[in-house]
């Protein structure tokens, strides 16, 4: 029934995930550290039903951050950046996974280690002029 009111609709596009010109690190550190506050939460409660909400939150930050990290490298970072800072891919990669790890576990390490690749990411893209054009929260 719904389907009737888009009979006639037009398709739209977008060659981004993000509006052009809106990008910056901080928003997968932002999901990265509600994984670390939620993972705090978790390991002060003995309410085993608050637990496993903590890691159901704790996961789809951590989809999030993976998402975010996804749009940044595959979208953000051109060739140019990667002939710069050749270890970016690597990086990336790495945090990633790394988030991915963050899905699997309620171990502290994990976050803080996620933190330090999207901080080493958040430097490089800094250093960019399309990172300081684009960044939206700028470091200190």
């Amino acid at each position: 029934m719904l389907s009737r009111f888009f009979v006639n609709a037009e398709s739209a596009y977008a060659h981004c995930d993000l509006y052009c010109g809106v990008y910056d690190p901080a928003q997968a550190r932002i999901e990265a550290l509600s994984c670390k506050k939620t993972l705090e939460k978790y390991h002060a409660s003995e309410d085993i039903h608050f637990r496993q909400r903590c890691v159901i939150v704790k996961e789809q930050r951590a989809e999030d951050v993976k998402h975010h990290l996804m749009v940044l490298w595959a979208d953000f970072f051109a060739p140019a950046h990667f002939e710069t800072f050749p270890e970016l891919h690597e990086l990336f990669w790495k945090a990633v996974h790394q988030a991915g790890e963050v899905k699997k576990t309620v171990d502290h390490e994990t976050v803080d280690q996620l933190l330090s690749y999207i901080e080493d990411i958040s430097k490089i893209f800094w250093q960019t002029q399309k990172g300081r054009d684009m960044g939206v929260y700028p470091p200190d």
